[in-house]
């Protein structure tokens, strides 16, 4: 077994406010192996975002990370001073934003950014970071590089700024990429195309991907495993086949009932009632419980843990039910 590359250990994170302290992220549990495209997936306020926002010591004042540890190839960095993390996100971490226009200066060529990037990180002499910096647009596949490296990002379409924010990300040559959302902005055919250049990229460099998304489609496109997240917690997580085609958990189980099947049999797609619990109202219990059909009056006062559920894991009582009948 390969050890992962990323560890992410019993995460939480906090916001405290004036009416007391909010739990953003708790107990949150997640690995990446080298090579390997992990998917973080789930609604809006999920805490999917946050946990990428963590992991790469960006999270915005007052949010701050309460406990747990983050192991980057076996060395904690949760706890490392501001400048050491700086050090290390760029050089290790690279990261990939869903807009391409606030990773980007306006005022600085795309050759200017890249460079300086490479010339912070890597021992190299300004003409090799040059050579390099047209290498890593080729690679991203911008015809014309050698040209293109001089325009700025207003001359640049928004699939092709969301390139150059990829060639930054790999400008160090990092050893794991967080991608929040690095699609959503894009035509779909555009979409098709940097999830095509980020599998190839992983295979290429070797490097681990977390990849951020509500998208189930670009999930199943695109990662070999999966974790469902719902408000602040993992509630499944396995290989993207297993979680897809066989969901254990039943908030699993309706985000893809709302997919639209191609082969038009569903005649009617799925919704899941309700929405997302604030974070100053989280039931007890399983915080999904409001909201799911199969609730139990078990869910509505005990919190469940992650368990196996065959090749996935969920956290749900209904695995329990059926482990304990079968």
């Amino acid at each position: 077994m390969t050890r992962p590359l990323l560890e992410v250990k019993h995460l939480r994170v906090e916001f405290p406010t004036r009416r007391g302290t909010l739990l953003a992220l708790d107990d949150i549990n997640l690995d990446i192996a080298p090579g390997e495209i992990l998917g973080v997936v789930g609604e809006s306020g999920a805490g999917k975002s946050l946990t990428g926002a963590a992991i790469i010591g960006l999270l915005e004042p007052p949010g701050r990370i309460a406990g747990g540890q983050i192991l980057l190839d076996g060395r904690r960095i949760d706890d490392l001073p501001d400048e050491a993390m700086r050090r290390i996100r760029g050089r290790q971490i690279g990261a990939i934003f869903q807009d391409p226009l606030t990773s980007l200066n306006p005022l600085l060529t795309i050759g200017q950014q890249l460079t300086e990037t490479i010339l912070t990180h890597l021992p190299v002499s300004a003409a090799e970071a040059r050579q390099r910096a047209i290498r890593l647009l080729q690679e991203t596949g911008i015809p014309a590089a050698e040209q293109r490296l001089d325009q700025y990002p207003h001359q640049f379409s928004g699939g092709m700024r969301q390139r150059v924010v990829i060639a930054l990300a790999l400008a160090a040559e990092p050893k794991l990429i967080v991608a929040d959302e690095p699609t959503t902005a894009l035509d779909v055919s555009i979409q098709a195309q940097i999830i095509s250049l980020l599998q190839r990229l992983c295979k290429d460099h070797g490097a681990a991907v977390m990849l951020v998304t509500h998208d189930m489609g670009v999930i199943a496109e695109t990662c070999d495993r999966v974790a469902v997240l719902y408000a602040g917690r993992v509630v499944e997580t396995g290989p993207v086949a297993d979680v897809i085609h066989r969901p254990r958990h039943p908030y699993t189980a309706g985000l893809m009932g709302a997919i639209p099947a191609l082969d038009g049999q569903r005649e009617r797609l799925l919704q899941i009632d309700g929405a997302m619990p604030r974070l100053n109202a989280i039931p007890p219990g399983c915080a999904f419980n409001p909201r799911c059909p199969q609730v139990m009056d078990r869910c509505r006062q005990e919190r469940p843990d992650l368990r196996d559920a065959g090749a996935t894991q969920a956290a749900c009582w209904l695995v329990a039910e059926t482990k304990v009948s079968a």
